[in-house]
Order: C-alpha cells, then sequence, then structure tokens
C-alpha cells in the first residue's frame, strides 16, 4: 500500500466526522480548516486561494466529498514528500474523528490506546471506502495482542465470535474493533496495565516498524567504553536512547544492502558480542545472553537481507500476501459461481429448448391429426400420398424422439458435472480444515520448543555465573598467596641481609676492641717505662742535675709527678693514634 492510500484513509476518518448529517458532503468553513491543518502537520505551503477557486461556483451550499478529491490530491497529497512526523498527523486526524464516535466511558483502555488500536485498523483494514476490516485480518490482530500479553490464543472463542457477526457484514469499522478490544471480551484474566502493553508491543511493530527492540551494552568510539543503551531495530536503520522511554536518542545505524553482522569472541571481560558492519562505521554490541545475540543478528541479517532483495518489512509483505491470496480466493470464487450460473443458465436454456420440443411435438401431432382427417376427406387418387406423407411423418418424429433422448443425455452430462464440482468445492473446505489444524499444531509445538529453549538458556546462564564466580574466587586466593610468598622472600631477604650487616658491625666491633687492647698495651709499656725512668732520676737526682733548657709552659702533672712530654706532644699523639684507627676502620 502506497503512502496516498495510507494517508487517505486517515483523512477519511477526519472527513467523515465532518459529515454531521452523513450526507456525504461538509461545508466550505470545515474543508478551510481540515485542509490548513493537514498542510500543517505534512509541512506543506498552504494556499487558502486555491480552496476558493476550487469550489468558486458553490459558495451557498455545503461541498461534495467528491469535490473535495480532486483538490485534496492536487494541491495537498501530490505535494507530500514524507519528511513528517506520521504520528502528529494520525493524532489530528483522530481527534477529529474520536470526538464524534468514540464512547470513552465504555472502554477497559485508555485514549492513547484507543488511538493506537485505531492506527491499526487502518492499517489491516481494505482499501475499500467505506474503511472495514475483515475477520481474517482480526484473527490475526487479536492473536498478535494475545501473544504480545503473553497469553494463549483460544480458537473456539474466536470461532463464537464469528457466528455473532452478521453472515452478510462479516467485517468491522474501526470504532466496532476499538470496542471489542476495549470491552476486555479476548483480554479476560488479564489486567489494563498488561493489555496497555500488548496494545503498544503490537502498535510498535505494525505501525512504528519496529522488528525488535530491548537493551544491550555499545562501545563507544571515542573512549572505548561499553554504555548500557535501548535499541530499536527498524527496517532501515538501528536507533539507540539512553532509556526504554525514548526520551534520549544517542545515534542511529543506517542499514543498506551492504551492511554485514557477524559474531565475535568474548574479551575485555565482554560475553555475547557481535558486530555490525555500516557503510561509514562498525559497531560492537553485548547481548545479555546467547539466545538474545542469535536473535539480533537473526533479526539485522533479515533486514539486510530484505533490503538487498528491496522487499519491504515483513508484517507489510505479509499483509500484502494476505490481500492478494484473499483477492485470488474472491476471484475463483467469483469464477466458480460464474460457472455455476453458466450451468444453471445452460440448464434452463436445455429445458427452455425440450419444452420447446414438445411443444413442437404436439404441435405436429395435432398438425398430423388434422392432416389424417383431411386425407380421409379426400379422394381415393390421394390416398398413396398420404401413405407417403404419413411415412415421412413418422420418420420426422422418430427423428425428433432421438433428438430428445440425445438432449435428455447431455442434460445428465451437465447435472453430473454440477455434482462433481460441489464435490471439488467440498473437498477444498475439508482441505482448508485441515491446513488451519496443522497450523494450530505447528503453533503448539513451536511454543513448546521456544518454551524449552528459553529453560535451557536460563540454565546455562545460571551455571556460567556460577563458574565465573568460581573462577574469581580462585583467582583472588593465587593474587593473595603470590603476595604472601613476596612478602616472605622479601622479609628473608631483608633479614639475611641485617645478619650480614651485624656480623660486619661485630667485625668491625672485634677489630676496635683489639686496636683498642693494642693502644692500651703500648700505653701502659709507655707508662712503666717513665715510671722507670723517673724512679732513676729520683734516685740520681741529687748526684746529678742536668742542664735543663727553659720552661716553654706548664708541664702535665700525672700521678707519678711531671710527665714526659707536654701537652702539644700529648694532642699530636691522640691525633695520630685517631688517623690511625681511622685507618683500620676503613681497611676492614
Amino acid at each position: 500500500m502506497s503512502l496516498r492510500d495510507e494517508l487517505l484513509k486517515s483523512i477519511w476518518h477526519a472527513f467523515t466526522a465532518l459529515d454531521v448529517d452523513k450526507s456525504g458532503k461538509v461545508s466550505k468553513s470545515q474543508l478551510k480548516v481540515l485542509s490548513h491543518n493537514l498542510c500543517t502537520v505534512m509541512k506543506i505551503p498552504h494556499d487558502p486561494v486555491a480552496l476558493e477557486e476550487h469550489f468558486k461556483d458553490d459558495d451557498e451550499g455545503p461541498v461534495s466529498n467528491q469535490g473535495y478529491m480532486p483538490y485534496l490530491n492536487k494541491f495537498i497529497l501530490d505535494k507530500v514528500t514524507g519528511n513528517f512526523d506520521r504520528q502528529d498527523f494520525n493524532k489530528m486526524c483522530w481527534t477529529l474523528s474520536s470526538r464524534k464516535n468514540l464512547d470513552q466511558s465504555k472502554l477497559l483502555i485508555s485514549n492513547d490506546d484507543a488511538f493506537k488500536i485505531w492506527c491499526i485498523f487502518n492499517f489491516l483494514s481494505e482499501d475499500r471506502y467505506p474503511l472495514t476490516i475483515v475477520t481474517e485480518e482480526i484473527e490475526y490482530f487479536l492473536r498478535k495482542l494475545t501473544e504480545a500479553m503473553g497469553g494463549s490464543w483460544v480458537e473456539e472463542r474466536f470461532e463464537d465470535y464469528k457466528l455473532q457477526l452478521n453472515s452478510k457484514q462479516q467485517s468491522l469499522n474501526a470504532w466496532e474493533l476499538i470496542s471489542l478490544v476495549g470491552s476486555g471480551h479476548f483480554s479476560k484474566g488479564m489486567d489494563r496495565q498488561t493489555l496497555s502493553m500488548g496494545i503498544n508491543e503490537v502498535y510498535q511493530e505494525l505501525i512504528m516498524d519496529v522488528l525488535k527492540q530491548g537493551y544491550m551494552m555499545k562501545k563507544g568510539h571515542k573512549r572505548k567504553n561499553w554504555t548500557e543503551r535501548w535499541f530499536l531495530l527498524k527496517p532501515n536503520s538501528i536507533s539507540y536512547y539512553v532509556g526504554e522511554d525514548l526520551a534520549e536518542k544517542k545515534g542511529d545505524i543506517l542499514l543498506d544492502g551492504n551492511c554485514s553482522v557477524e559474531p565475535l569472541q568474548d574479551k575485555e571481560g565482554k560475553k555475547c558480542l557481535f558486530l555490525i558492519k555500516s557503510s561509514h562505521k562498525s559497531f560492537e554490541i553485548s547481548a545479555s545472553d546467547k539466545k538474545k545475540k542469535q536473535e539480533w543478528i537473526q533479526a539485522i541479517q533479515t533486514c539486510v537481507n530484505l533490503l538487498r532483495q528491496g522487499r519491504p518489512a515483513p508484517h507489510r509483505e505479509a499483509r500484502q500476501k494476505r490481500r492478494e491470496l484473499r483477492l485470488k480466493q474472491q476471484a475463483e470464487q467469483e469464477e466458480l459461481e460464474l460457472r455455476m450460473s453458466e450451468l444453471q443458465t445452460a440448464n434452463e436454456a436445455k429445458q427452455q429448448e425440450l419444452e420447446n420440443m414438445r411443444k413442437a411435438l404436439e404441435e405436429a401431432a395435432a398438425n398430423a391429426a388434422e392432416e389424417e382427417r383431411r386425407r380421409l376427406q379426400t379422394q381415393t387418387e390421394l390416398q398413396d400420398r398420404y401413405r407417403t406423407d404419413l411415412e415421412r411423418e413418422k420418420m420426422v418424429r422418430q427423428q425428433m424422439e432421438e433428438q430428445v433422448a440425445q438432449k435428455s443425455t447431455e442434460l445428465e452430462q451437465y447435472l453430473q458435472r454440477v455434482r462433481e464440482l460441489e464435490d471439488m468445492y467440498r473437498q477444498l473446505e475439508d482441505a482448508l480444515e485441515d491446513e488451519r489444524r496443522a497450523r494450530q499444531d505447528e503453533e503448539a509445538v513451536r511454543k513448546l520448543q521456544a518454551r524449552l529453549l528459553e529453560e535451557e538458556a536460563t540454565k546455562r546462564a545460571e551455571l556460567e555465573e556460577f563458574h565465573l564466580r568460581q573462577q574469581l574466587a580462585i583467582s583472588e586466593t593465587e593474587a593473595e598467596k603470590k603476595e604472601l610468598e613476596k612478602e616472605r622472600l622479601a622479609k628473608e631477604s631483608a633479614l639475611q641481609a641485617a645478619m650480614k650487616q651485624l656480623e660486619q658491625l661485630e667485625l668491625e666491633r672485634q677489630g676496635a676492641l683489639e686496636q683498642y687492647q693494642t693502644v692500651m698495651k703500648k700505653l701502659e709499656d709507655a707508662t712503666n717505662n717513665t715510671k722507670t725512668w723517673k724512679h732513676k732520676v729520683a734516685e740520681h737526682e741529687g748526684m746529678l742535675r742536668l742542664i735543663q733548657p727553659g720552661s716553654k709552659g706548664q708541664q702535665l702533672i700525672t700521678n707519678w709527678g711531671p710527665a714526659a712530654f707536654s701537652d702539644a706532644e700529648l694532642s699530636l699523639r691522640q691525633k695520630k693514634w685517631q688517623e690511625m684507627k681511622n685507618q683500620t676502620t676503613q681497611a676492614q
């Protein structure tokens, strides 16, 4: 469905809401307001003069919608470029139409949820006006809504609801669909929040083209840090935001046919990594588990394949296929009805032909009787000719009876063909019923497989987390053991160095002690020698007195008397002794 057709559906709702008396006509003043609002939300320059020129011959009364369509196509839809907010456009048309048609007090859903159902109706409705949605699309929408809410689809409940629909109608308008969902008939057991979340999920997929969404970690291009972002996958781009409220957008990853996605090995403490290569950059992404990683890779690869093949989004392609199948079935049904009608017409024609032949036979019999009566009244010379004519009449009658028998055989053959077609139609219905049951069985098996895979993924994640904690504890224990070993070796090394230093100091102390003992021995010898000489001098002092030089200073007085050397000599000896001690210490 083209952009113009999608826009026309919303505009049709707004135009119909302005048609208060349902006459198919709207006043010019209301059309001016509608046109101005459309131009504003679709960012188109508004030309109010064009509307006046278009309806310049009808200034008195209302304006028909057929008259508005040429203006809408020429001055509005032909100028649409697609660079406007589709949601604002739908909101404007919704506001105009919901005021007249929606009774919010009878619904279990909010006005915003009703708006989303209205948009979904426009997406799934047939391209015929007035807009309606057929039972097949109603079942498709309710099935997706039930799956989005986490419930199970009850086929019997929908079959009962289809029986309640009018056998001639077999479809709903937008407000009837909103009432159906808002009444809670197909969401029993679900609270309002769950129903609202389910409606929003279906709206995101079908209207906003969001094929997948969720939190993942993204590696930065400049600081190379990992940040959690909310990702939205659309057919031609991946947008990422700060949170799931979509309040702050951080960037886009544009997809085209040259893009690729591939898994990566775990690194930098991150697991479940994969790489998205676009035309300009490459993005490293980390999913929460292996299942989500595989789902994202498959979803992105599907979008890239669709872009390469020039195909639309999967839900849009599925909608087109369903419509084509309905059109094909409708054409086959119409063809079958046409053939049945042709056979019926042929049968009626054959019956009419047989009736005409019967009347002709009756008329021929009457004529023959009349002729026979006349021949009896004729002269005897005409009897031979009468016999001849009678024989000819018998032959004609025989031929006509043969023709009647042949026509009866042909009629029986036509009736046999009709019965064969009826048998074929019943076989077709049985085949469709078998296909529907097979699809239900396949859906049940698929859900069971999905549940088993999810449980397996959960168990694997728990085992991996337990293994990771064990590895972390072992690595911490090893690190503490290595640190204690290093401290022990350092302390042993310091102890050995201290022991060596102590031994060195002990050797130095012993050397100093030996040197001190040597010096003391020398000093003792010198003292004894001095004492001996002093004694000898004292003994001989009376006998001989040496001529001594004059006193040069105060003599040192010891216990034994005046010393044999002066203070200056003692200082000099002490200095020499100190230098000798220092040299001995340095040598050691």
